[in-house]
């Protein structure tokens, strides 16, 4: 695919840049290039390749999930303007 200079205008107009008249030349090659390389990609057969989620095969050190911190919840609720069931009560906002 080929753009034309119309077509340069025509995206710069659609992505609101500014392209003088001396640019759209240079631009169009620039983005001619970007669509050859992209029809470079889409022609290589990748039938036999599995997806994956990453370019590495990276593995994750995790730490054990278990609770590193004191319960302190009474200490906050006793400190709260105003609680009821253990639940913090604002003020309503939405009528």
């Amino acid at each position: 695919m080929s753009l034309t200079p119309d077509d340069v205008r025509r995206i710069a107009r659609l992505a609101r840049i500014e392209v003088s008249p001396a640019e759209v030349e240079h631009t169009r090659d620039q983005l001619n290039g970007i669509l050859g390389f992209i029809e470079r990609l889409q022609a290589v057969d990748t039938s036999g390749v599995q997806p994956m989620s990453h370019a590495v095969d990276v593995v994750q050190r995790l730490r054990a999930d278990r609770v590193t911190e004191t319960d302190r919840r009474a200490a906050f609720q006793a400190i709260a303007p105003d609680t009821e069931a253990g639940l913090y009560l604002v003020p309503q906002v939405i009528e």
